[in-house]
């Protein structure tokens, strides 16, 4: 028997049949839609979640006041399911993950960076408006059609209770027989279920922060003092990251072609000015972005895959590799041309001098988002922290951006004499089209992207070819690119290169699976980056008789 509600003005079965459709269309919507961007597709949406004939049932039933109340805690229910959902298609696009709202806050502002970048803080800031419209748009349509079904009485209730039993009869049939035979059920309780894994995996996040923080207690073993680095004792080295190169530039059909010969062309060139290469993969924690991640996670040698832990990172004593360097005798330097405002957390790493964009003096115009050319970065590192006067060996790390999104415009090598101040490269930096012209074409932004992955890895080879002197240079992706460049399910993995004259330094790597050369070898082992750290002061610290090969443990993949 129905509970009575108070008297009021009659609904017409016209109405009733709107809002239970209303209802029912957005609830399928919601419950229904993929967390991953390639999971699209019309079976997608054959499926009831039979939450929602429970839900509508009890709003018609239960008394109107409680009915109200119902209405507005599924309306609330439902936005968290929307916005979880939305949050892991952006962060599958982006990562290959899911989105995790305890580790992933800081995403928004990092997602607002890349898009504006990309489209322009216009076009992005409507689109932006756009989806919160939407978003609320949708939320209010549930609650107005989830309110009319609370005011139904008499012969409308009577009726939608019978076709609400009715499907929630259908659906727990099916359901039962998708149990049976072990096949994809068309009904159960989808929504439910995954609001429980996102708790699941919230809760989960938590326990991994307790057992990093206990990681970052544990001592670390390390080389006596007076053997540490005694290997290149005396040597610049330097760790170059070049942004977004990852294994899909080398071994991608539609990007092999041109970067196998160009790395090709650049062993020539070392190997002409007296360089000896090996090259491997490591496993980044990171991909299409968030690139201090795989700078945390290759100088602390620990597994640093999202925000909570960096920041726990950087507030902790664990010494990383700049800050060892630092203790031995060598002055550290970065050079970001990326970063734009204070960077607290650069006091982590040990540098003594820290090069923002503003510190390098570049007086040309930006690429877009990007703020100068490699070819002026590497310029500025030679000329402010490499030839000082000081006759300290250097420890540096340089995050090269020119391959940053949004590949527009690509740059071009000229000679490195004309660099100066970098007005030379402002013909450069306002040819071509605009980021909202690339971006509407999915191939021209695949072309770009691997244009602008060229042009670092000609200008990185040139640089060392005539500069490099006795310096020895570690040169690696920091990530993967986008999906929308690999394409779903590609390997997190990213190239790495050792460079040295000192060929005997070189074959310490080889002796660690790494291939002689500039492309690593298609089955060689995918090292994990926080096992890098490690194996450069194992490799720059022991003299050669005594290097032995990493346990095999640390030379697989994780």
């Amino acid at each position: 028997m129905m509970a009575e509600r108070p008297p009021g003005k009659q609904n017409l079965s016209a109405r009733g049949i709107g809002a239970a459709l209303a209802f029912s269309l957005v609830a399928l919507f919601v419950l229904n839609l993929p967390d991953h961007p390639h999971a699209f597709s019309l079976r997608a949406f054959l499926h009831l979640p039979v939450e929602i004939p429970i839900l509508a049932l009890a709003l018609v039933l239960l008394p109107r006041r409680m009915a109200l109340w119902l209405a507005a805690l599924s309306t609330g229910a439902l936005g968290l399911v929307l916005f979880l959902r939305l949050g892991d298609i952006g962060v599958q696009s982006a990562f290959q993950r899911r989105f995790n709202p305890y580790l992933d806050v800081r995403i928004f502002a990092d997602g607002w960076n890349v898009f504006s970048g990309a489209v322009g803080p216009l076009a992005a800031s409507l689109a932006v408006a756009g989806a919160v419209i939407a978003f609320l748009a949708v939320l209010a349509l549930f609650f107005l059609s989830a309110r009319a079904l609370t005011r139904l009485s008499g012969t409308a209730a009577r009726n939608l209770v019978i076709a609400f039993s009715g499907v929630l009869a259908a659906g727990l049939f099916l359901w039962g027989a998708g149990l049976a035979t072990g096949t994809r059920p068309y009904a159960d309780t989808g929504g439910s279920a995954y609001v429980v894994s996102r708790v699941q995996a919230v809760a989960k996040a938590m326990r991994d922060m307790r057992r990093f923080d206990g990681m970052l207690a544990t001592s670390d073993s390390l080389p006596d003092a007076d053997t540490l680095f005694r290997a290149v004792e005396g040597r610049d080295i330097v760790l170059v990251f070049i942004e977004s190169y990852g294994r899909s530039a080398v071994e991608d059909p539609r990007y092999a072609p041109l970067i196998d010969p160009r790395l090709d062309a650049v062993e020539a060139e070392l190997s002409e000015a007296g360089f000896a290469s090996a090259s491997g993969w490591s496993v980044s924690p990171t991909m299409g972005g968030l690139s201090w991640l795989a700078h945390g996670t290759f100088l602390s040698g620990l597994w640093v895959d999202n925000q909570a832990r960096y920041d726990r990172l950087m507030m902790s004593d664990r010494k990383s590799l700049n800050r060892l360097f630092r203790e031995a005798g060598w002055r550290t330097a970065a050079i970001m041309p990326a970063i734009t405002m204070d960077w607290p957390e650069g006091s982590y790493y040990g540098y003594d001098t820290i090069f923002a964009s503003d510190d390098l003096g570049y007086e040309g115009k930006p690429f877009n988002w990007v703020t100068m050319p490699d070819q002026y970065t590497l310029l500025a590192f030679d000329r402010l922290v490499r030839h000082t006067g000081d006759d300290r060996p250097v420890m540096a790390e340089i995050a090269l951006i020119s391959s940053h999104a949004p590949w527009t415009p690509v740059p071009e090598l000229i000679d490195w004499a004309d660099v100066g101040d970098g007005r030379a490269f402002d013909a450069q930096a306002t040819s071509g089209d605009p980021p909202a012209v690339v971006w509407s074409d999915r191939d021209r932004v695949r072309r770009q992207y691997i244009e602008t992955i060229d042009y670092s890895l000609q200008t990185i080879g040139d640089y060392i070819a005539r500069f490099g002197e006795d310096a020895v240079f570690i040169v690696l992706g920091d990530h993967q690119p986008a999906p929308l460049v690999t394409g779903p399910d590609a390997s997190r993995a990213v190239p790495v290169h050792v460079i040295s004259r000192d060929a005997q330094l070189v074959e310490r790597f080889e002796a660690e699976g790494f291939t002689p050369g500039m492309i690593p070898g298609a089955d060689a082992s995918e090292l994990s980056m926080d096992t890098m750290r490690d194996r450069v002061i194992r490799l720059f610290s022991a003299p050669p008789s005594t290097v032995q090969p990493a346990p095999a443990a640390l030379n697989g993949a994780l």
